[in-house]
Order: structure tokens, then C-alpha cells, then sequence
């Protein structure tokens, strides 16, 4: 090496990045995230940003999102090779590919390992999405490869839920069993990459599943690297110690990398909706007046400009667009008018301001939007005290209820039915035994959202999500600032294998036909 090869190497060092990691095979994608440590493998527990692109190399669903795509119109066959339904779509029947294999020769998929992972997603026990399978009354397996899904009532789309997405993933009956807890680190499941080894706030090594049943996968294996510093990962990068990493969400690092030769910026949907939600139980909060003070600090178009036009648009409600159901007609807050905030918040009876607690995780990206965020209220005499904590400890803690204000950052199936289930229906707030994401405390649009699920009438359907939306804006349950895509940076080298608009697990899918050219 010379020139910034050698600077890089010698910063790599000083940074704490190992320059001793075993020679890698040349078909091993070196992939680094920006996280201090794994979460899970587990899919029905995977939440986080750093976890979640995981379970697309290690897991399949039912059916499947084609690689780079979100288009819920276009789901495909995955483990079942066919399905239907009865007429009023209560009643799904799924035919299952013969002679798919589990990882680590824990055998053939059957239907009971079907049967056992949708149970698994709907019990909250062991599942972080089993909300989503409250309309589901029972799963059967007729035979060993045929799986009958009866729901008790019909829903907008029984496929999201049996989707290579969160719950819909399928595991190993035998492995999940056998292993409990430590199926965290040691998964099983179908897909084209299987775990080799998990070395504790270092790395999670894959290797290439040789029974694939799409086909044996052209890349060895896959390095999967954790690096929280965004300098780092980029120095990495440069240095040729990463092939792909994830981006610093800005303008500026998104010119930086997309100038340098031989590197590469992929951007890419679902555009996760980064919103405040506020405690709307919690004193001063509880006060509405106080809320819509809050909202009224906030310079939601600042932040636009603070990220940069490539990654960031404007949120036009409380759901992200692009969902089925998102409608934008309701006014929101957020205009960054201090002097009015002030006003508000004296006439409230708060003249001498107030004090919000917020616990954050310290994730740089989030951290730096966060910050903003405080500095903006702080000129309206609010002042919001950020409690930093790892992004683990972020999870456990803003799920205990413990953060007036969270800032959550979030993209989900795209059907308005899921995101506002999770956030804002009060069977989810956190906190209670059928706890999801609902850290507002928000029960103002229950009513809506359980109609529209069972409604067969799809205008009817759009309007009661619609007037849902309505009713928590102008309740102040959350205040969405912006929407951001999601950037990748990697060496040009990498072909993906498929056209990358999207990626649903937040992070390309690194499938059988990727590879280092």
C-alpha cells in the first residue's frame, strides 16, 4: 500500500480496528454495520436497524419481496411453491416446496416447522411482532408439506404476514427447541447463508449454504463487522478492509464516498419515518397544550436541510408514504416557531418553561438528529435532557416506559394497518401485557383502526385510515419530522445480483446470485 492506503492502515490501527482478522477467502463479502454489538439472529425478536438485514440471508417466508424490491403488489413464491384462498379470504392454503433443507443438517422444512414458527410469531413470549397475528385463529398442517392459515376475520393482506419479513420468517421447530435462548446466536433457518461463528462485539461470520434450494450461493460467505464509529467504517472502506458499509445518512458523506474511485452510494427505499413520539400520559405532556407547544418548536424542514435532499423528504403523516392507506391531508405541526411555543407553553401555565426526559440511543445518526431537535426546543424554555445509552439498552429501556419523549425511526409492512396498530393502538402501548411500540400512550383512533382491518370495502378501508391518521395528528400523539432513505456505500466490485431500489430488511439482501466480480 501507499499513499491513503498506508494512512488509512495506520488510522484503522489507532481507531481500534483489527488488522489481524484471518485471511478471508476471496469470496467473502466483508460487511460492516454501524452497531456495537449483535441484538439477535432471532427473526421473530430482530427489531433494530443492525439486526434486521441478517434475517434475509439466514431466513425465507411463505412468499417473498423480490430482491430489491417493496412492492407488496409483486410478493412471490418463496418456501411455498403455490396458496390460495376461499372467497372471502378467511381461509389460505400453502403448498410447500419439496426438498428444502435446513442449515446444519437439522433436516427437511415440513409444515410442522411452518405450524411452529407462525405460533412462535404470534406469541408475545417469543416474539417482538405478535400483534401482528392477532387475526389468525389457527395454523394446521394438513400433511407435511400443505399448511392451512384460517384468520378470524378477513384482513388487508395475509401475505405481509407470511412474508420473508419479521414474524413471517420460517425457523427449525427442532432447532429453535433445542437451543432456546441461544437461538439468539446460533439460528437455523433455510436461507442461501448460515451462521459460522459470533465473536462478541467484533464480528458474525457466514458461511454459503451448499443446499440452497435456489441454488449455490457464488460468494463463500459474508464477514458481517461491527464498527459504530462512521469514521471508522469509512476509513475501512477506503482502506479496502470493508466491501460494503453502512452509510453515514447525510449529504456531505454521500458526496464524499460517491466522489471517490471505486466507490459507490446505494440508496435505497422503504424510507423509514422518523418521528417523536410523546408520552401522552406523562406530566407535562398530558396537557395538550404543552404537546402542541412541543410540535410547534420543532423545525421539521431543518431537518431536511441538516440531512441532505438525497436521503430526506418531507413526512406528510404518521404513517410513512408509500404505505396502502397513508393519506396527507392532515396540517402538522412543526413550523420551528419559538416565540409561539413560549407563548403557548405560558399559557398552559408553564412561563418558565419545562423539562422533558428522553432517553437516546447512542447511534451517531440518530444521536446528531436528536440533538437538533434538543437545540430547537430549547428556544422555545424546553428543555429536553437526552439520557444516552447504547442502542440495546435504547430498546430495553423506551420499552419499560421509561422516556417521555422517543425517537423512533421505523419502516414497516406497507400497509397503513401494521404501522398504526404498533404505534398507536392502545392494545400496544408499552408497558401493558399486549405491549408493541405505543410509547404515546395514544387510544384516540382504536375505533378506525380495528374497522379497517376487517373492512372489504377498499375506499371504505382508505377513509378509516385516513380518519385515524386525522385524529392522532390533531391529537399530538407523535410529531413526524422527516422520512430518510436508507444509503449503503460499497466497493464497485459488488454486484448485487438484482436491481437495488429497496431493501425491507433495511440493508441489501445478500442473496445466492451476489457476488465480487
Amino acid at each position: 500500500m501507499n499513499g491513503i492506503g498506508d494512512y488509512a492502515l495506520t488510522l484503522l490501527m489507532v481507531l481500534g480496528i483489527s488488522t489481524a482478522t484471518p485471511a478471508l477467502a476471496e469470496g467473502v463479502l466483508r460487511y460492516g454495520m454501524a452497531a456495537q454489538d449483535l441484538g439477535t439472529m432471532d427473526p421473530h425478536r430482530a427489531t433494530s436497524t443492525p439486526d434486521k438485514p441478517i434475517s434475509s440471508w439466514l431466513f425465507n417466508g411463505l412468499v417473498r419481496f423480490k430482491p430489491g424490491s417493496d412492492d407488496i403488489s409483486a410478493l412471490e413464491p418463496d418456501l411455498s411453491e403455490s396458496w390460495e384462498s376461499n372467497e372471502n379470504g378467511t381461509v389460505w392454503t400453502f403448498k410447500l416446496r419439496s426438498g428444502v433443507k435446513f442449515h446444519h443438517g437439522y433436516g427437511e422444512l415440513t409444515a410442522d416447522d411452518v405450524v411452529y414458527s407462525l405460533n412462535r410469531s404470534a406469541n408475545p413470549d417469543t416474539s417482538a411482532f405478535a400483534s401482528d397475528y392477532k387475526s389468525i385463529d389457527k395454523v394446521e398442517a394438513v400433511d407435511p408439506s400443505t399448511v392451512r392459515i384460517t384468520l378470524k376475520q378477513p384482513i388487508p393482506s395475509l401475505l405481509g404476514l407470511v412474508a420473508n419479513y419479521h414474524g413471517g420468517n420460517i425457523v427449525s421447530k427442532k432447532a429453535a427447541e433445542e437451543r432456546g435462548a441461544d437461538f439468539a446466536t446460533k439460528p437455523v433457518g433455510t436461507g442461501p447463508f448460515m451462521v459460522q461463528e459470533y465473536v462478541p462485539q467484533e464480528r458474525v461470520t457466514f458461511v454459503a449454504n451448499p443446499d440452497y434450494f435456489r441454488g449455490v450461493p457464488k460468494l463463500d460467505g459474508i464477514e458481517y463487522r461491527y464498527i459504530p464509529s462512521d469514521s471508522s467504517r469509512d476509513l475501512a472502506l477506503r482502506a479496502g478492509e470493508l466491501d460494503v458499509s453502512y452509510g453515514r445518512q447525510d449529504q456531505e458523506w454521500i458526496n464524499s464516498i460517491g466522489g471517490t474511485e471505486g466507490l459507490k452510494v446505494d440508496i435505497m427505499r422503504p424510507a423509514e419515518l422518523q418521528q417523536f413520539h410523546l408520552n401522552t400520559k406523562s406530566a407535562p405532556l398530558d396537557n395538550i397544550e404543552v404537546r402542541r407547544a412541543v410540535a410547534t418548536a420543532l423545525n421539521r424542514p431543518e431537518y431536511i436541510q441538516f440531512i441532505g435532499e438525497s436521503l430526506a423528504q418531507p413526512a406528510g403523516s404518521v404513517i410513512p408514504a408509500g404505505n396502502l392507506g397513508w393519506d396527507g391531508s392532515a396540517p402538522i405541526y412543526g413550523e420551528g416557531d419559538a416565540d409561539a411555543a413560549r407563548k403557548m407553553l405560558e399559557d398552559a401555565g408553564f412561563k418558565d418553561g419545562i423539562t422533558l426526559k428522553m432517553i437516546q440511543t447512542s447511534l451517531p445518526n440518530m444521536l446528531s438528529v436528536a440533538q437538533v431537535a434538543q437545540a430547537q426546543l430549547a428556544r422555545a424554555g424546553i428543555n429536553l435532557q437526552l439520557e444516552v445509552v447504547d442502542h440495546q439498552t435504547f430498546h430495553a429501556q423506551i420499552r419499560e416506559d421509561r422516556s417521555q419523549v422517543v425517537y423512533y425511526s421505523a419502516a414497516r409492512f406497507p400497509i397503513a394497518d401494521v404501522f398504526l396498530t404498533q404505534f398507536f393502538h392502545s392494545a400496544s402501548i408499552v408497558g401493558t401485557p399486549t405491549a408493541s411500540i405505543n410509547f404515546s400512550h395514544c387510544d384516540v383512533a382504536d375505533e378506525e383502526i380495528v374497522k379497517a382491518r376487517s373492512e372489504t370495502d377498499p375506499e371504505v378501508q382508505k377513509q378509516l385510515w385516513a380518519t385515524a391518521q386525522k385524529k392522532i395528528i390533531e391529537h399530538i400523539c407523535a410529531v413526524p419530522l422527516y422520512e430518510q432513505l436508507i444509503a449503503y456505500a460499497r466497493r464497485d466490485n459488488v454486484d448485487w445480483g438484482y436491481d437495488l431500489q429497496a431493501g425491507m430488511h433495511l440493508g441489501p439482501t445478500v442473496t445466492e446470485l451476489t457476488e465480487l466480480k
